[in-house]
């Protein structure tokens, strides 16, 4: 068993266990129970506890673990640095910059809810432990001193101690200057730290016969005396008790040394120029893409070049030979110090030089050229042979000039370029929405693929089908001759064909599958015919493996919608739909794709063939990732970052444009058991009404009614069997297909339904789905324990999902945890189903909330549903005592004609 932390939509740190919680308590070693223990205390706590006392933890497989652990400590090396903290009425530690906080987003490794990281919630979080230890410190009545060392007993308390290395501009041999001091007391006038010189420490000591607090001061010094043999030889001639002057060379091993000294507890301070984490130095700078190329894309070649430059400019041949001459360490270059190690600028420049002269005549793949640029590499890269120098410190890769202004034409949408839209798609795109139709815009014009991973309900599906429009104006033009290719499950090939015929009419769409053709018209298909007569083509997964002349044609656009179905790239599926031809690919994903990187490799390798390498490449690499480097996650981010576009719901830019309710049709199909139930069942009500009249008549009708709801449920319901297999309904399945998106984002969703009998299935199989029990809650429930449910469900580390019986749950109850509802049978009646969405759709709701209405194709459910919205339009009273009067009144042939079964639409 394993542990890990999670980012909650909220950005509460969540602790997870991969086991069930019943094995969790017997299962834990003493420590992570004590890590347990902190973090529930408060997660500040839990993350002190885990810088302080991780180590008695093995991290090894817990990346996100290790990932917040060096979070944690950089705040507790900050605190043990700030001198004056406790000395003022609220904490100093240094805060990290913007820059730093970025750096922090950049290096987080895959974790569950890595979508929610930012910089703003890693400053909260900052803030947060800040004010948790400045918190337990007023509370302890101790000493600021004595309560951190108490406190962090493996954190060492700064001593006073501090070395200044200051620069001295007036003298050439030595230009810099050397002084250790201490820090005695706080000045009267101005609450600041006064800073003495050390030899001032053994006057005040010595004359108090104080030799146990002279130690004690001095115990930082002589610890990093032992790693750094140049503060040794200063003790050994006592030279570190007076100032010094030094030159470059010492300058250079002080700085050097810095890490060593800090960690001993020393407090260092620089000249502003040196950066810890990136000092100035000569690099070599190697430019890909300087010049204009006619094509861009996978195929294209980009070109190379490297020189020796300093922040960008390059360096002359004298400039070069002076630095060649070093050997200091440091060299004044341009009217600035910088670190020079000609050793391995040298080792670097060689290697680019070769390398330039390899490429010359063409240039380097655009998929390495994207590897260079995001410090990402494989095996066989133009980078192999550096792994001996530190080469991201001595060299550098940068865009050039057209490459540069061609990935930032990404940001910049024309207007006049999406223009054409308004007379052609019936819907007007929010602000977001069509900086993403630009964004597919351009990934099409550079031939690169996309990944659209927008949340759940942001709209993925009328920025690919405003896409195609701007696509088909190619075609009005003789550009494009090809219809585009839209690949998606069954579940959803009905809503696809619809969200076009409503919103994209203009468009000519042919559904290639068995629910619109019949096998033979599918085989034997006329290229020609189909090329010339349609704009786009939908198929399903299934489908691209059993229609072969898929595979002939070059598409324009090929379009996977939930493209997390080509997940495994050894699957069939997998492998056909990679072996498809087409100028430009889109994926489709609502559920975060960088978190699983085998997930992450199979949908590049669709999308940009070779960015990652291949299989072998990409697993040696994700191998070298398993390491505590701080940075081993942040190269691939890099790489990765460009062909995905991830908009959340909760993004303040995206939540202030969005409605605050959106219904949508979740259409699904039935099951060859539930279509010859179905068809039985209209039979049956074929023969009885033909003899029944009035009120016997109205009745029967009734409660045939009610059987093709529970056929459309699932068949057990209707043969009243306890087997609710999940592969018998196409409702469980479209509900599995649906909870595990809302699973992956980590919301929370309420499920209604007419039938009692149904929520105990229901929740058994969305247990499965969400990996934890859920809710259940329906006539039969005590009063008194449904406020006790309630409170399980609002509460944010409670249960994801929750079961009501459409009449229990549909008044009176305040769900707000919930930003999805699905309705997974109907009641036919829009006010009843509208007051149970207002369970969650109500005042105090903070989240755009999603409402799923389960339809059946070819049912009487769809039919319903198509006469409901009709009615709607002209007046909602007509079905305020539900739509089912309305079909009691009909004729036979009229009710059996609107009961029957459109088999070809109802099956996959």
């Amino acid at each position: 068993m394993s542990i890990s932390l999670a980012i909650a939509p909220s950005g509460r740190l969540v602790l997870h266990h991969d086991s069930d919680e019943q094995s969790v308590a017997s299962a834990l070693p003493q420590s992570l129970k004590a890590f347990e223990a902190a973090f529930e205390q408060d997660a500040c706590a839990g993350l002190l506890w885990l810088a302080n006392e991780g180590h008695a933890l093995d991290l090894r497989e817990s990346l996100s673990l290790q990932y917040w652990k060096q979070f944690t400590s950089d705040y507790l090396r900050r605190l043990f640095h700030t001198q004056d903290w406790g000395q003022s009425q609220q904490s100093t530690v240094e805060r990290p910059n913007e820059m730093e906080l970025l750096d922090w987003t950049a290096l987080a490794p895959p974790m569950t809810g890595l979508e929610y990281l930012s910089s703003e919630l890693l400053r909260k979080i900052w803030m947060g432990i800040d004010a948790w230890v400045w918190s337990c410190w007023q509370g302890s009545g101790q000493t600021p001193n004595h309560f951190l060392s108490e406190t962090f007993p493996l954190w060492k308390q700064v001593g006073r101690v501090t070395f200044h290395l200051a620069e001295n501009k007036k003298d050439s041999q030595a230009p810099f200057a050397f002084l250790a001091t201490f820090t005695n007391r706080l000045s009267e006038r101005q609450a600041k730290m006064q800073y003495l010189p050390l030899a001032k420490a053994l006057q005040q000591y010595a004359g108090a016969q104080n030799k146990k607090a002279l130690v004690a001061l001095l115990k930082p010094v002589y610890d990093a005396a032992k790693l750094c043999p140049w503060i040794a030889e200063l003790l050994a001639n006592q030279s570190i008790f007076r100032p010094l002057a030094w030159g470059a060379g010492q300058a250079h091993q002080f700085l050097q040394s810095i890490p060593q000294m800090e960690d001993c507890g020393l407090t260092v301070r620089i000249p502003d120029w040196w950066k810890r984490s990136a000092p100035p130095r000569p690099k070599v700078q190697v430019s890909i893409g300087e010049k204009n190329q006619s094509t861009l894309g996978q195929d294209g070649l980009l070109q190379f070049s490297a020189r020796l430059s300093l922040n960008g400019e390059p360096l002359s041949k004298q400039e070069w030979e002076a630095l060649s001459q070093s050997t200091d360490g440091l060299v004044l270059l341009k009217g600035q110090w910088v670190e020079v190690d000609t050793d391995k600028l040298k080792q670097v420049l060689t290697h680019w030089e070769k390398v330039e002269q390899v490429v010359r005549e063409g240039g380097i793949s655009f998929a390495e050229g994207m590897r260079l640029l995001s410090g990402m590499s494989l095996q066989g890269d133009v980078s192999d042979g550096l792994d001996d120098v530190e080469t991201p410190e001595w060299s550098e890769v940068v865009a050039g000039k057209w490459l540069k202004e061609r990935l930032a034409g990404l940001n910049a949408p024309p207007e006049a370029a999406l223009a054409g839209l308004k007379t052609r798609l019936k819907a007007e795109l929010r602000p977001y929405q069509l900086s993403g139709v630009h964004w597919l815009r351009m990934m099409s014009e550079m031939q690169l693929g996309a990944c659209l991973a927008d949340d759940m309900g942001l709209g993925k599906t009328i920025q690919v089908i405003a896409h195609v429009l701007l696509l088909r104006q190619k075609k009005d033009a003789a550009q494009a001759p090809h219809p585009v290719l839209l690949i998606v499950p069954a579940s959803l090939l009905a809503n696809w064909d619809a969200e076009i015929a409503r919103f994209a009419p203009s468009l000519n769409v042919f559904v290639a599958h068995p629910s619109n053709q019949t096998s033979d018209q599918l085989k034997n298909i006329n290229l020609k015919q189909i090329r010339s007569h349609n704009d786009v083509i939908i198929t399903t997964y299934g489908q691209a493996l059993r229609l072969p002349w898929l595979a002939e044609l070059t598409w324009p656009l090929l379009v996977l919608d939930e493209a997390q179905a080509i997940k495994n790239p050894a699957a069939k599926q997998t492998r056909a739909i990679k072996k498809l031809k087409s100028k430009h690919r889109i994926a489709l994903s609502g559920t975060p794709i960088e978190n699983r990187l085998g997930d992450l490799w199979s949908l590049f390798d669709f999308l940009n063939p070779g960015l990652l390498g291949n299989t072998q490449q990409f697993k040696t690499f994700v191998k070298s990732l398993n390491t505590d480097l701080p940075d081993a996650y942040a190269g691939l981010r890099r790489l990765v970052k460009p062909y995905i576009l991830r908009r959340l719901k909760t993004d303040k830019h995206i939540i202030s444009d969005l409605p605050e309710k959106t219904e949508m049709r979740a259409y699904c199909y039935l099951s060859k058991q539930q279509a010859l139930l179905y068809e039985k069942a209209v039979g049956e009500l074929a023969d009885k009404i033909e003899n029944s009249t009035g009120i016997e008549r109205k009745g029967l009708v009734l409660a045939y009614l009610m059987r093709f709801k529970q056929i459309c449920n699932h068949p057990a319901q209707s043969l009243s069997g306890t087997d609710y297999e999940a592969a018998e309904s196409g409702k469980f399945q479209r509900l599995s297909e649906l909870c595990e998106e809302i699973a992956s984002r980590q919301e929370k969703v309420l499920v209604f339904t007419q039938f009692k009998e149904m929520t105990e299935p229901l929740e058994n199989h969305l247990a499965t789905v969400f990996g934890q029990s859920g809710l259940v809650l329906h006539g039969g429930t005590a009063v008194k324990k449904r406020q006790k449910l309630v409170e399980k469900f609002q509460d944010e580390a409670g249960p994801a999902h929750f079961i009501l019986s459409l009449k229990a749950g549909g008044t009176g109850l305040n769900l707000t945890a919930g930003s999805h509802v699905i309705h997974f049978d109907r009641w036919w009646n829009p006010a009843v189903e509208n007051q149970a969405t207002d369970r969650a759709f109500r005042i105090g709701q903070k989240r755009n909330v999603l409402v799923h209405k389960f339809v059946c194709r070819g049912t009487v459910e769809e039919k319903i549903d198509t006469l409901i919205e009709e009615k709607q339009r002209m007046a909602e009273s007509i079905l305020s005592e539900g739509t089912e009067s309305l079909l009691t009144e009909m004729s036979n042939d009229e009710l059996l004609d609107f009961v029957s079964l459109d088999l070809g639409k109802a099956i996959r």
